[in-house]
């Protein structure tokens, strides 16, 4: 059985939208949620080729290029809302449920 899906994040087939729990920088604006596209293999090869051994860069890389977004933006989030983040990525690429 799944858990529910908490209801600061709206998850689409393609696509996971989180709502911060305090406004945040982005691209030069204040916005409270931030979407995650789903991630191609390109998404994730692209972030693995940065050249970093860094597990952490890695995954800022590639989040911060599914959301269309600057690595410092993310940086800049409280670490309950990167939480949130990571919880909808891996809620958007999990394998559905039979």
């Amino acid at each position: 059985m799944s858990k529910k899906i908490p209801a600061w994040m709206s998850l689409q087939a393609d696509c996971v939208t989180v709502t911060l729990s305090k406004p945040s920088e982005a691209n030069g604006i204040q916005v409270d949620k931030i979407t995650l596209r789903a991630p191609t293999v390109r998404d994730v090869r692209a972030a693995q080729a940065g050249g970093t051994t860094d597990d952490e860069q890695r995954e800022l890389n590639l989040f911060s290029s599914l959301a269309e977004v600057g690595v410092k933006d993310l940086e800049g989030l409280t670490l309950k809302d990167y939480s949130r983040l990571q919880a909808g990525y891996f809620r958007l690429v999990q394998d559905d449920e039979l």
